[in-house]
């Protein structure tokens, strides 16, 4: 018999794999791994959604100055908030409805208006919050910021801000900067 063709079912082979504990082993590393990514994906996260509320904020107060150029006087206000009367009248209801302010629906990252108002990305309940120097003194004084930010004087005549809390810390993200 020609041992080339010997039956191959005779002859033991190792067959090769993975045994329980490599398999643990490399799933401890890939969690150790995923435990050290999460925290700078987060602070990524938090990185962009401060960059979009300073963007609204900012749309916010010039929003506000092209409806008083356009009408010679400043929308309505009495909440303090961006609440959503004054959506309305920065969007398409006021004489000649001009849309000064493209709003969306809220969406966590994004930010955008629901039934309390134009809330910041960070939270659907942080409504941002606005002054407005309706005595046309060019300054705002003792205006409330919240967050435990106190007040501030400013020689400004639109305010628009929000403090969400960014960790566990709260955060000033305003117009004025």
């Amino acid at each position: 018999m020609n041992p080339l063709s010997a039956d191959r079912n005779s002859t033991p082979t190792a067959i090769r794999a993975f045994t329980l504990i490599e398999l643990l082993v490399v799933i401890a590393i890939i969690a150790i791994l995923a435990g050290l990514l999460f925290p700078a994906a987060q602070s990524a996260l938090n990185s962009a959604k401060k960059t979009t509320a300073k963007n609204q904020v900012v749309q916010i107060a010039t929003a506000i100055t092209a409806y008083e150029t356009e009408y010679g006087c400043l929308p309505t206000n009495s909440s303090g908030q961006i609440d959503n009367t004054m959506v309305s009248q920065l969007t398409t209801n006021n004489p000649r409805a001009i849309s000064f302010l493209d709003v969306s629906s809220w969406k966590l990252g994004k930010g955008g208006t629901n039934a309390n108002g134009f809330c910041d990305p960070f939270n659907a309940t942080n409504v941002y919050s606005v002054s407005l120097d309706t005595n046309y003194a060019n300054f705002q004084s003792n205006v409330p910021l919240g967050g435990g930010f106190g007040s501030t004087n400013l020689p400004k005549h639109i305010m628009v801000w929000s403090t969400p809390v960014v960790g566990k810390t709260n955060v000033l993200i305003d117009s004025w900067d």
